[in-house]
């Protein structure tokens, strides 16, 4: 069986030799030749594959400094730590606690900051068929800042295998998938919030549960979140109802009852936009009149 050839062994350690690299150590080489100047060290190339290496001696290595010794009792000095790079990503850590606080009323001969134009968390309430996710889009894309949409039944809907519909029945599967979506938008919003950009979500908060409705949302965005209320006549909340498909189309009676609870939030303190008669753009603009007034003096809730 013939093997490949390469580079024969190096002999084995002998004293005054490094170990292992078959070269004689720069201590054995003769000095310079008297008249001629010494030149730079020079760094041998390595020999050729295949080839045995020459005898005789060899020309000097470069050895580096050494390093200053160290005062007794102390450590020797070792290569500085390498630094770490600079994060480039742009990411700003999320602070603990909620990063949204409650608005500042503006002086009296302050002007009013333009809500358009300010980092905001605001969180549109509204039953089924008041056009709460369709105003948020539209809000969050025309804006002049950075601004999210968050739909809760758009991440509610996220599990797939094992998802509880309500519609088949409220129960503890649904709750909890409820208040998972919850805490997983509330994260989402405040992490966006803490990098700047604008967020805006939806969800049908019943008054009768300030608990598990604003003070949930309250707790996982923050005491600076704005609350606005959608609530359009029951007959078009009906007639919107009807156009839905899918397991978002629920029955009249259930968008009757509902709405029915959503009246509730007349008489809480809260901002509340009848868009009856307003498309989508003209519900957005409303919106940033309430909100602009809720800057200025913010809701107690």
């Amino acid at each position: 069986m013939q093997h490949a050839v390469g580079s024969p062994l190096p002999p084995p350690h002998q004293p005054g030799q490094g170990p292992g690299t078959g070269w004689a150590s720069a201590g054995h080489h003769p000095g310079p030749h008297p008249g001629v100047s010494p030149g730079p060290a020079q760094v041998p190339p390595p020999p050729s594959p295949g080839f045995p290496v020459p005898p005789g001696p060899m020309p000097p290595v470069a050895v580096p400094p050494a390093l200053p010794a160290a005062p007794a009792g102390q450590a020797p000095a070792g290569p500085a730590p390498a630094q770490p790079a600079p994060d480039t990503t742009g990411h700003v850590p999320l602070p603990p606690g909620g990063p949204v606080g409650v608005p500042m009323a503006p002086p009296a001969a302050a002007v009013v900051p333009d809500p358009t134009a300010t980092t905001l968390a605001v969180l549109l309430i509204g039953p089924a068929g008041a056009g709460k996710t369709s105003v948020a889009r539209y809000w969050a894309e025309h804006r002049r800042v950075p601004t999210a949409h968050i739909s809760l039944d758009d991440v509610r809907e996220w599990v797939r295998s094992g998802f509880a519909d309500p519609q088949t029945g409220w129960n503890d599967n649904s709750e909890a998938q409820y208040r998972l979506a919850r805490r997983t938008c509330g994260f989402a919003a405040r992490n966006f919030l803490a990098n700047g950009i604008t967020c805006i979500l939806d969800d049908a908060v019943f008054p009768d549960r300030p608990v598990v409705g604003l003070g949930g949302w309250k707790r996982h965005v923050g005491p600076g979140l704005l609350p606005v209320v959608l609530l359009p006549g029951l007959d078009v909340v009906l007639e919107r109802n009807a156009e839905r498909s899918g397991n978002r189309r629920l029955t009249d009676e259930e968008v009757a009852r509902i709405h029915g609870r959503m009246a509730g939030w007349y008489g809480s303190g809260l901002p509340i936009v009848d868009n009856s008669q307003l498309d989508v753009p003209g519900t957005a603009r409303v919106l940033d009149e309430v909100l602009a007034r809720a800057i200025a003096s913010p809701p107690s809730w």
